[in-house]
């Protein structure tokens, strides 16, 4: 009962319009790697040998990266400042209308090096909207969830992952199927296609985000009078959070964007798997991402936050042991069994995050706390493993990649252990070390 009054109530709006923008971001985002990993190289970057082609296509994916903490630092500052929701109308807008900017830019045999510079200048500006866009999604269903179920109604900003690797496999897929082999239109015109498409996924979220309504915890904390710059009080009064929330993400946006940009590329540079079979096991792989992140995020309003992250991070630290040796098998059930297993990590670690990184920060900069913190991580896990991998491999071996993975892995899983547990604490916070109100009892938790 609790659940059906949820979905057609108020949080269940909510829940909604985070899940599609999240959804949205995590698109863009897949569909921007998938290209950099199989088309750009030809496309943006013909006159460069194969290795400097795919280092500067991938360099072009780690752009955005650069850009994420400065929109973090922006949106964050306006929607602690004015509110949630019309930074987040904002982050959309810029989001998709940069995903579908590249679609429309000319190849670099029509226009030269202008090409890779507008490609650039789009995946900024992309990462600048998106490093507003999880943070505000995030707290939006954070702030007006019960108490008891944040973890499940944050869920749905965390689904957003799974949903658009399968969306964005599947688009691929059926226009890489459609379009045949690497000398069809496909590389001239028809890998446009998913990021045109974005325009309508705009249309869809857009209508949803305008249709919610504020979150009250901030209207609440906006009664208390004007604060200071959020991201200056952040760093002053949780400093330490910051630095230690930013250290908990790096494993999954390193797992994420190896999985989803720097193995396929491998895959079909080195191994020369076919592309339909490199994007069908997206497809597969961001299914699993969604069964796990489902069941993590719904297990930490039972067993906290920190534990279930913990766990995942637990499992992934081995699995970054093996986790190369199997892409490089040049066994395709290999690799499929590799870039899955991944995913299924990736579920347990990302699936309590929505609820457990805002639970970290006080109201009054909590959208800044959050979103700086989520984004410096991304920059160190999502942005150059991916950039760095092909030079490792080049100049070390593939055992450099594999350290790189396992001590990225293991600096996450210790600032996860130095973190608090924040499940059942009250979002109504308005300064850090203020009282949280009454903790609910966790199954399995102690003290």
């Amino acid at each position: 009962m609790d659940t059906l009054q949820g979905i057609h109530g108020r949080t269940g709006r909510v829940a909604l319009a985070s899940y599609v923008g999240s959804a949205i971001e995590y698109y863009d985002f897949f569909i921007y790697g998938t290209a950099a990993a199989l088309v750009f190289p030809v496309v943006f970057f013909p006159h460069l040998s194969p290795l400097m082609a795919t280092i500067a296509s991938l360099g072009t994916f780690a752009a955005a990266f650069l850009s994420r903490p400065i929109g973090a630092a922006v949106f964050g500052h306006f929607g602690d400042r004015i509110g949630r929701k019309n930074a987040l109308v904002f982050t959309l807008v810029i989001m998709g209308g940069s995903s579908v900017g590249v679609g429309l830019i000319p190849s670099a045999d029509a226009i030269g090096v202008a090409a890779p510079l507008l490609l650039i200048a789009m995946r900024l500006l992309q990462g600048f909207a998106v490093g507003g866009e999880w943070a505000g999604a995030a707290l939006m269903s954070a702030e007006q969830a019960p108490q008891g179920r944040r973890g499940y109604f944050c869920m749905f900003t965390q689904l957003g992952l799974g949903t658009a690797l399968v969306l964005a496999n599947l688009i691929f897929l059926g226009v890489h199927s459609a379009f045949g082999n690497a000398e069809s239109p496909f590389l001239q015109w028809g890998w446009r296609i998913p990021f045109l498409l974005s325009a309508v996924l705009l249309a869809v979220a857009l209508y949803i985000r305008l249709h919610i309504e504020e979150s009250t915890v901030f209207t609440e904390s906006a009664d208390e009078g004007p604060s200071g710059v959020p991201l200056a009080e952040a760093v002053r009064n949780q400093g330490r959070e910051v630095v230690l929330a930013a250290g908990a993400v790096i494993a999954m946006f390193m797992l994420a964007f190896q999985a989803g940009t720097y193995f396929p590329n491998y895959a079909a540079t080195h191994l020369h798997y076919n592309e339909d079979l490199i994007l069908l096991v997206g497809v597969l792989g961001g299914v699993c991402s969604i069964g796990f992140v489902a069941a993590a995020a719904t297990l930490s309003d039972t067993y906290g936050r920190r534990r279930v992250v913990g766990f995942g991070s637990v499992l992934a630290l081995p699995w970054t042991l093996v986790l190369f040796p199997l892409v490089q098998s040049g066994d395709p059930v290999r690799y499929g069994v590799a870039i899955i297993g991944t995913y299924a990590i990736i579920g347990i670690m990302m699936g309590p995050l929505a609820a457990f990184i805002p639970e970290i920060f006080a109201t009054r900069y909590r959208y800044t706390g959050a979103g700086v913190s989520y984004n410096i991580g991304g920059i160190i896990g999502g942005a150059l493993p991916p950039v760095l991998s092909p030079v490792l491999l080049a100049s070390e071996g593939s055992w450099a990649i594999t350290a790189m993975m396992t001590g990225l892995t293991a600096l996450s899983l210790v600032s996860i252990l130095l973190l608090s547990e924040t499940a059942g604490r009250s979002l109504n916070i308005f300064e850090a070390g203020s009282p949280c109100g009454p903790r609910l009892p966790l199954v399995g938790l102690r003290g």
